[in-house]
């Protein structure tokens, strides 16, 4: 990522793209001595090109460099093929030596799925809810790509094309919605939310940090008492590892007359500040929300044996519960309203401009759940069909893309070159979990629905019941004891307005 630029010399070529993202190309230029404006495939960057750039050949060129890094259509030496096989060799050889059928098998021993077949089962109901509604959604782009003299959608069309229909459906455009959320009103509407549920107070302090963008935090609890602490990470920057992520920097545990309290990192790649002030689009409060429910998980346990504090020993399928829960804060008008505020023009978010958003919610909701079905279906197949014998990894890709995409994708999308959830993150036969937690994070909020979002009573129910377990009982017996049953899928298809 870091080896690719994009000069772009005439800024004729930029027409449609934010005024601030063309601003940020032009210093990125001028502090490489370059002139023009330089663009890379970070996704600050790279998103905005794809939302709003009205040429289509750059949108295509730099879809093209996105949906290729890490393979030999870009560069050789970053040719992440061998890499692959290697890793898939190694999980396979050692899946044999302990006696199992494929990796799969070995990797979902500790999820709470129990094998491939039933992972598949799961994939494909959601599959059958949601192709319906993408198929629409698919002739709603098509529809709205006349306007624009594209007879043939491509791939880099879908992102430009959906915030023009975005924009007519809703009259919502997401740099619209970000001047309501400036990076301090979302951390105080954040940690307000954690104040009323949880009785948690969160307070800046000072800390060395690897950046100075970086901030640090402590969280104390109503008796005054120090919970854990965590640092805060939030902006895109040169040589910084891209997407946004929680991990442990210090685990709660007691051992004889020593203890310590948990500490956490909490990092996203948002647009860094202009001018002193960062906003964030509204998928990038939720991104926020998310990665610190991450964060909550492991700073809320009660568990001090290490090995199974925090968030360690919890099967990774339901790893991503607390994540996805805080989600559903960032669709609540009180919540929303109170984080709004816009210093420039005195005024907090209009509930017109909310209801539009609200509305906004849904769309392309099954676009987007096949996509995360895509992503599933391959990891899952892949460690299940992969062996010594059957070594093609884009031939099983392009397998699940015919079974379940409703998009045609170039055959040189080389997008298993950068899957770094798989290959070096901790998702290997995992993936579907960011669905199959969301499952139970829909459910476990429909008690917050049912008695107050806000609940105390809920919100200490679910702090005592799943956050503060770590890995001391199976998940599954967390969420029992939180929602007196087995989760259901009603309140995801709800959710997601697939309930048709």
């Amino acid at each position: 990522m870091n080896n690719f630029k994009l000069v772009i010399s005439d800024k004729n070529l930029l027409k449609g793209i934010p005024d601030h993202v063309v601003k940020s190309a032009h210093l990125k230029a001028k502090a490489k001595k370059t002139k023009g404006f330089l663009f890379t495939i970070d996704f600050p960057s790279y998103l905005p090109i794809m939302q709003y750039a009205d040429n289509r050949k750059l949108r295509k060129d730099i879809y093209t460099a996105y949906n290729t890094k890490a393979s030999s259509l870009m560069d050789s030496k970053f040719d992440n093929t061998k890499n692959i096989n290697h890793i898939l060799k190694l999980k396979y050889e050692m899946s044999k030596l302990l006696g199992y059928s494929d990796i799969s098998s070995m990797l979902l021993k500790t999820k709470m799925a129990k094998s491939s077949e039933e992972v598949i089962s799961f994939l494909s109901k959601l599959t059958k809810k949601a192709t319906k509604s993408a198929l629409a959604d698919i002739d709603d782009i098509n529809d709205i790509a006349k306007e624009f003299n594209i007879t043939k959608v491509m791939p880099w069309d879908m992102p430009y094309l959906s915030e023009k229909l975005k924009k007519e459906k809703f009259s919502i455009t997401d740099e619209e919605i970000k001047q309501y959320f400036s990076i301090n009103n979302v951390l105080n509407g954040l940690f307000n939310i954690c104040k009323k549920i949880y009785g948690l107070d969160i307070h800046e302090t000072n800390a060395s940090t690897w950046h100075e963008d970086v901030k640090f935090f402590e969280i104390f609890n109503k008796k005054k008492q120090l919970v854990g602490k965590f640092y805060l990470d939030l902006y895109a920057r040169k040589e910084k590892r891209g997407g946004a992520w929680m991990d442990e920097a210090i685990s709660k545990y007691k051992f004889m007359n020593e203890e310590e309290s948990p500490v956490a990192y909490l990092t996203c790649n948002f647009t860094p500040p202009s001018n002193g002030k960062a906003y964030l689009t509204h998928d990038e409060v939720i991104t926020l929300f998310h990665e610190f429910g991450h964060g909550l998980h492991h700073l809320l346990t009660e568990v001090t044996e290490y090995s199974i504090s925090g968030i360690k020993g919890v099967e990774w399928d339901a790893v991503e519960l607390p994540s996805q829960f805080m989600e559903n804060y960032c669709w609540e008008w009180s919540v929303i309203r109170d984080m709004s505020y816009n210093k420039k023009t005195n005024t907090y978010m209009p509930k017109k401009l909310f209801n539009n958003l609200l509305e906004s919610k849904n769309f392309q909701s099954g676009l987007q759940t096949l996509r995360q079905v895509e992503f599933a279906l391959f990891d899952i197949k892949l460690h299940t069909e992969y062996s010594p014998k059957n070594r093609s990894f884009m031939k099983i890709l392009n397998n699940v893309r015919a079974q379940v995409s409703v998009i045609n994708t170039p055959t040189w999308n080389k997008f298993p070159h950068s899957f770094s959830h798989i290959f070096s993150g901790g998702y290997a036969s995992a993936y579907y979990s960011y669905k199959w937690a969301e499952v139970l994070s829909a459910d476990a909020y429909s008690l917050f629905e049912e008695i107050g979002i806000l609940s105390k009573t809920a919100g200490n129910k679910f702090k005592k019941e799943i956050l503060s377990k770590g890995g001391s009982r199976t998940a599954m017996e967390s969420f029992i004891a939180f929602r007196g049953r087995k989760p259901k899928i009603n309140a995801l298809l709800t959710h997601h307005g697939l309930t048709n």
